[in-house]
């Protein structure tokens, strides 16, 4: 599928054999030389280098993982292994499976190699999955091309044997289901599954976690672990979060402008690491599990061209202790322990600096310090901004396509209520389909909900007119998820930012002045102003959005998850702005978010909400370090932890999806799922199930949890 060159491949390959057989247990399953792979250049730009001699080998058994943010060159040296770059990439160098070249397979040999010794985890089951096919005939598909003598009823019993493996439950009626009829976990179960159908040699995942919630990402990391016990694959994990390392690898690679630029243990590049890249990285990371939280800290600048690499170290223009020989020699990956053997490199000029000044990732990259009120109002003396009260939307169902009727209804909302209040940030956090974002949408709408009572800034949204709709948005804005289709691509960053004042009849002469005001606000200049949105980077687009939703100076700010598909290192960023303009402007924030370690830093106050209802509400302090709702505490325990020690922490891991909101379970609604219901007496087990739990305070707080055994 691409262009081979080098002197490590071979003009007429041998296809590897049907098994692999014995392998030695000290020798590598996989083995990558000096990696190539450049992409040709459109119009006048250079050929793009996406990696520059990357090396590295997995043994049996083995995990390894490749992280770094976007650009780094990750999923094309992955991609480059069995073969799936494009036909006009270049890829040189060697990789050898169990001894074997596999550079200048033919496509018919190297289909041979694919599912049967390599096998491929990507980061988007739905993309992956054929959509018209149930998953039982796509694994069944798996397992006859490469055991032909494999009968059709023998194949489907392997597949609904795949899919209990994976953790999948009713296997044999999931084989019959769509790849749409399934949830997000389960699809990327799927995945693993077909991943694992032929018992290969190496599993290549793809960032495989990265738009999961907490709670499934921690079934899925215990299912590659799971994986790795039973099979003895080598599994190499393609992702930029340090916490899923931590969780899950047994070494680290760390890739930078398509080069290895430290590798090593866990523990080793962790505890001590040698090249500032990685210690940016890890101080980028928020963590969840803090007593005294404070801002992650961004890498400032950007990554390189790939298509200009500089002359000497990539990251010098980025690094915080950078000097002049840096920007002109490039550092090559030696050994920083001693003996040698241990295996932790680092391409660093400095890293004997780093080891003899005992320097952490915390002393190159301080927390951001932002501006703060000595002496805050207490919350009880604040005016509330936003009150929502018993709010409940649902959808309806129908059957029939002549004749419908209604069939029930799918409660997205059913029954919360909370406030905000002044110079306060309140964080909705929950899986998906908790209900998050249609609080948001209610909210938005600015109209009488279906049920319940929304007052935005003293203004009751189902009594308004027309005229005070309208005016009452302009105290009123939204940051959305995704950036890139949030913003109008024919628009230049300037006319985005203006067209919200325009709407509010902001004086025509003071639109370029606000502009400008406005974007220096979030760290753009001018020169980002003539720009339009493709020419932007995702934390570029992201600071866009965030300046147009801030231009009318609004009071009231909603952010859905304003920074899940950001790099680590952009992401906080984001983090350090929207903390900085909401101390300068004094806003007030509703955050929907997935990401507890995020929420942890920024929110004043967190709503835990499960299946449309709040199960625990409190200060964001007690909250996470004493929760009292085992929803709460499962979703704590699920969010990956920076730190090899931590990470190996017991955790408890929800079992099953969550229930059907369109059909609740009686009674309290978390019970089916619930780790603490087994060990119930049986008449409280009965209450579980006959009574609804509501929110009451836990003493004399604001804290309030709505479980009968909290």
């Amino acid at each position: 599928m691409h262009t081979v060159t080098g002197t490590e491949t071979h003009p007429e390959p041998v296809s590897p054999p049907e098994t692999t057989g014995p392998h030695p247990p000290d020798e590598p399953v996989l083995r990558v030389d000096d990696l190539h792979v450049t992409f040709p250049g459109t119009g006048r730009g250079g050929d793009v280098r996406a990696v520059r001699g990357l090396s590295y080998q997995v043994r049996r058994g083995e995990i390894l993982a490749i992280v770094g943010e976007s650009g780094a060159g990750k999923s094309a040296a992955a991609l480059a292994v069995p073969g799936l770059l494009p036909d006009h990439a270049r890829v040189s160098g060697s990789i050898r499976l169990n001894g074997r070249e596999l550079l200048g397979l033919d496509e018919r040999r190297l289909a041979e190699v694919r599912g049967r010794h390599v096998s491929v985890v990507f980061q988007d089951p739905l993309a992956a999955l054929t959509p018209v096919r149930t998953v039982g005939s796509q694994l069944a598909e798996a397992v006859r091309l490469h055991q032909p003598r494999t009968t059709r009823r023998q194949a489907r019993e392997r597949a609904v044997e795949l899919l209990r493996r994976v953790g999948i439950p009713d296997a044999d009626r999931r084989a019959d289901a769509y790849p749409h009829e399934l949830s997000g976990g389960m699809r990327q179960r799927v995945m693993i599954a077909l991943a694992t159908a032929n018992n290969p040699d190496v599993i290549l995942c793809d960032e495989p976690t990265t738009a999961l919630d907490a709670t499934v990402q921690a079934q899925i990391l215990d299912l590659l672990a799971a994986v790795r016990r039973e099979t003895g694959a080598a599994i190499v994990v393609i992702t930029h979060d340090l916490g899923v390392v931590a969780e899950i690898a047994d070494r680290v690679l760390v890739m930078y402008a398509g080069r290895p630029v430290e590798t090593g243990t866990v523990p080793q590049v962790y505890r001590r690491p040698r090249m500032p890249y990685t210690m940016g990285l890890l101080a980028a990371l928020p963590r969840a599990d803090t007593a005294a939280p404070a801002l992650p800290a961004p890498i400032g600048g950007t990554p390189p061209d790939p298509a200009a690499p500089s002359p000497g170290c990539p990251f010098a223009p980025r690094c915080p202790i950078v000097l002049p020989h840096c920007r002109t020699e490039p550092p090559a990956l030696l050994p920083v322990d001693q003996p040698s053997a241990t295996g932790h490199r680092a391409a660093c000029h400095r890293a004997d600096d780093i080891a003899a000044h005992h320097w952490g990732a915390a002393d190159l990259y301080p927390s951001p310090a932002l501006p703060g009120n000595a002496a805050p109002t207490p919350r009880d003396r604040r005016p509330v901004v936003l009150d929502v009260d018993d709010l409940a939307k649902h959808h309806p169902l129908y059957r029939g396509a002549l004749l419908r009727r209604r069939a029930g209804a799918v409660r997205a909302v059913d029954g919360i209520s909370f406030d905000l209040r002044e110079h306060e940030t309140l964080a909705l956090v929950g899986e998906s389909g908790a209900g998050k974002s249609t609080v948001l949408t209610e909210i938005l709408e600015l109209t009488r909900p279906e049920r319940g009572r929304i007052t935005v800034l003293g203004h009751d949204t189902g009594a308004l007119t027309p005229e005070e709709r309208f005016a009452l948005r302009r105290d009123l804005q939204v940051v959305l998820q995704d950036s890139s289709s949030a913003l109008d691509p024919r628009m230049t960053v300037a006319e985005i930012v203006a067209e919200p004042l325009r709407v509010h009849r902001h004086p025509r002469r003071h639109l370029p002045h606000r502009v400008r005001e406005v974007l220096a606000l979030v760290g753009l200049d001018d020169s980002h102003a003539r720009r339009r949105p493709a020419q932007l980077s995702g934390g570029e687009r992201q600071r866009v959005g965030i300046a147009r939703a801030i231009a009318l100076r609004p009071r009231l700010l909603l952010l859905d998850e304003p920074v899940s598909a950001l790099d680590v290192s952009v992401r906080a960023g984001i983090l350090a702005l929207l903390a900085d303009l909401r101390a300068r402007l004094g806003l007030s924030c509703l955050l929907v978010a997935h990401d507890l370690a995020t929420v942890r830093h920024v929110a004043d106050r967190t709503a835990v909400m499960h299946l449309g209802t709040i199960v625990e509400i409190g200060d964001t302090g007690p909250v996470f370090t004493d929760p009292r709702h085992p929803y709460t505490r499962a979703l704590l325990s699920a969010v990956p932890v920076p730190d090899p020690e931590a990470a190996r922490r017991d955790r408890t891991v929800l079992a099953g999806e969550p229930p059907d909101p369109a059909d609740p379970p009686s009674g309290c609604r978390f019970r089916t799922r619930c780790p603490r219901f087994p060990t119930l007496a049986e008449t409280d087990r009965h209450t579980c199930v006959t009574r609804t739990p509501r929110l009451r305070p836990l003493g004399d707080t604001d804290h309030r949890v709505a479980c009968h055994h909290a």
